[in-house]
């Protein structure tokens, strides 16, 4: 899309991957609407690095599991303009532990937000995009690791979402819209912690064959490629950054 004012939305857009690909973007001249559940201020601090970088960038509170919300998230959106890009990003862990373990809120509410929600957020994008657009959604290597006595209720969402974007894909095609995703290993954001885990990327760091966790920006680096004009014959494709696994 040479030539053309880019728009793009980010969910869960104000930390940790979302906000390193927010940054990313806004260097490319993506201008930007960053989706946030709960952390207004550090949505703010991430619009406001997006806006050094040149872009015009606003933030939009939304729970991405609640259509009438997501609509909303894109309704504002579209007061700037068309909607080229989208980053389907939010997600959360919630809990470790062994499925058993899990309390049925936890799985319901996970499963909610890293399916569900962007289920909801690609059907609403797409109406809004035309010829040219692309969607990236953030999957996770647990798709196809399980993760066992972890979170295999995520490791299930994140599994859906690699169906998503391989049906998806095929379904927009012919409007010439790109569909693809990232699907990253154990990387530092504040998921960990949230998990109740804070530790977790330095404690599986040395079962990742390159030896280290991930950083936000080396996935960032892989959703503005796939976002890009450099690869238009990648649709259906999942782009693992996982350091090995």
């Amino acid at each position: 899309m040479t030539g053309v004012t880019r728009l793009t939305v980010v969910t869960g857009g104000g930390r940790g991957i979302g906000a390193a690909v927010a940054r990313r973007l806004a260097a490319e001249g993506h201008d930007l609407v960053l989706g946030y559940a709960r952390d207004a201020d550090a949505a703010e601090a991430t619009a406001d690095a997006a806006r050094a970088a040149g872009a015009t960038c606003r933030t939009f509170r939304a729970d991405v599991s609640d259509p009438e919300e997501v609509d909303a998230l894109f309704d504002a959106a579209a007061e700037w303009g068309q909607v080229t890009g989208l980053v389907n990003n939010a997600g959360a862990t919630l809990h470790i532990g062994d499925l058993v373990d899990t309390p049925v809120d936890v799985v319901r509410r996970v499963i909610e937000v890293n399916l569900t929600g962007a289920v909801l957020v690609a059907r609403r994008a797409l109406r809004d995009m035309d010829r040219g657009a692309a969607i990236v959604n953030v999957s996770s290597a647990a798709a196809t690791l399980g993760a066992p006595h972890e979170y295999v209720h995520y490791a299930a969402a994140k599994a859906g979402i690699d169906a998503l974007t391989v049906g998806l894909a095929a379904e927009v095609a012919g409007r010439g819209i790109r569909v693809n995703a990232v699907a990253p290993g154990t990387v530092r954001t504040e998921i960990h912690a949230g998990a109740g885990d804070p530790g977790r990327a330095d404690r599986l760091a040395a079962g990742v064959p390159l030896g280290r966790a991930g950083e936000p920006d080396e996935v960032a680096e892989a959703v503005a490629w796939l976002l890009g004009d450099a690869c238009p014959f990648a649709t259906g494709a999942v782009l693992r950054v996982a350091g090995g696994r």
